[in-house]
């Protein structure tokens, strides 16, 4: 069974979490890439930027279903995920616009774990880790890749 190893991709283009929204555009579009992964100050992975990041800057802003009762105002919905959404809209860096929530996968996860993470996650670029050091990435293009060989 194939596993991260034989199908990521080890040359990595990353990105630092203060690098500008518009520099991150310039890296993703010159490399061809669709995501890479963000660096802290201390190299380590912390979190992954991908091109959806950039296209949620210019979509609409979602207004919350709200009802008025007897003066008072009721959101149906979370104003947290309204407040995130205004905050990456605006956001300048790659710190503001990204999820600060980090999903890898080691050198020996099988690909079906892979496909597994990524479809349920929606996820388009996945960093691979040993013992916490970057190694690789992969992407939806690496696993269909290895589906035509």
């Amino acid at each position: 069974m194939l596993t991260a190893k034989d199908i990521m991709t080890t040359d990595v283009i990353t990105v630092q979490k203060d690098t500008s929204v518009k520099e991150l555009a310039e890296i993703l579009w010159k490399n061809k890439i669709s995501g890479a992964p963000v660096l802290d100050e201390n190299g380590s992975v912390v979190s992954v930027v991908t091109e959806s990041d950039l296209i949620d800057q210019r979509k609409k802003v979602h207004i919350p279903t709200m009802i008025s009762i007897l003066d008072s105002v009721i959101f149906l919905e979370s104003s947290k995920k309204t407040e995130k959404e205004i905050k990456k809209m605006a956001g300048n860096t790659v710190q503001d616009i990204c999820a600060m929530e980090l999903v890898s996968v080691t050198e020996d996860t099988g690909l079906d774990e892979i496909a597994t993470i990524m479809s349920e996650k929606n996820l388009h670029t996945l960093p691979v880790l040993r013992d916490d050091k970057l190694v690789g990435v992969i992407g939806k293009s690496d696993i269909i890749r290895s589906m035509a060989n």
